[in-house]
């Protein structure tokens, strides 16, 4: 695996790769910001041309598949319109749910608003369907795994918002934009809280685990990605303070 600031390399072969990529990184070209760095631009410098065949938000770090060359883009493509890709998302909320499952099924409409947000809407809006699961819950926090069955844009993000739970440090969905501070969660903490820096301050959503088969072998293959640094420093702070590990997949109390 190689290793650099943006992504790392967890698979490759002629015709794909799988990255794990950083919060803050687009995948592909983009209408509304076009001047954001971007994920395929800087792998294409060690791999070649890129093909993207699914999007994964630009505040959202984790797994991204490309294809390398046009079959194996045609071929992936047609797996994820057909949903024959099984995706799961962690993330941090705010706040503790009174349910330990949940199903969320609530048509969306993407660009819905001037801020250019994902609304619900039963008119116009796409079938979208969302299952959720508790896996750790931690004092004000708690860990939130999500497997959506369909693909749209900020999907997660909007079926959570609708059963009024945000995920830290949302820009677009939350009011509490309020980032994550050892300070805040540890009772006897001895540190400077004028020169403290936040543990997490961006958003807590990472594109954990999915499985696919193979473009051109048909092999069934499942790739996780690694919390990033920050990410999972807040995982194990939380997990010495509050006894829940999301990486265990036991909630506890």
């Amino acid at each position: 695996m190689k290793n650099n600031p943006d992504y790392t390399v967890l698979y490759s072969d002629d015709d794909i790769i799988v990255l794990n990529k950083r919060s803050g990184l687009l995948i592909a070209a983009d209408r509304y910001d076009p001047d954001a760095p971007r994920l395929d631009l800087l792998a294409q410098e060690e791999f070649g041309r890129l093909f993207a065949v699914h999007r994964i938000d630009k505040d959202t770090s984790g797994l991204v598949v490309y294809a390398r060359n046009e079959d194996a883009h045609r071929n992936l493509s047609l797996l994820f319109q057909n949903r024959e890709v099984k995706k799961v998302y962690h993330c941090l909320i705010n706040g503790r749910p009174l349910w330990t499952d949940l199903h969320v099924d609530l048509p969306l409409l993407p660009d819905g608003d001037a801020r250019h947000r994902t609304v619900v809407n039963k008119k116009q809006g796409k079938k979208s369907v969302t299952d959720f699961k508790v896996i750790g819950i931690c004092g004000p926090y708690t860990w939130i795994e999500a497997r959506p069955l369909t693909g749209r844009t900020h999907q997660i993000r909007v079926h959570l918002a609708e059963n009024k739970f945000c995920i830290v440090c949302d820009p677009l969905y939350s009011g509490n934009q309020r980032p994550i501070r050892l300070s805040e969660i540890k009772k006897r903490y001895n540190g400077d809280t004028y020169e403290e820096r936040p543990l997490l301050n961006r958003l807590a959503l990472h594109a954990y685990q999915i499985t696919f088969t193979h473009p051109k072998t048909g092999e069934a293959m499942t790739f996780t990605a690694p919390y990033q640094k920050d990410m999972d420093s807040t995982r194990k702070q939380l997990a010495k303070i509050f006894g829940a590990d999301p990486l265990n997949q036991e909630a506890t109390e």
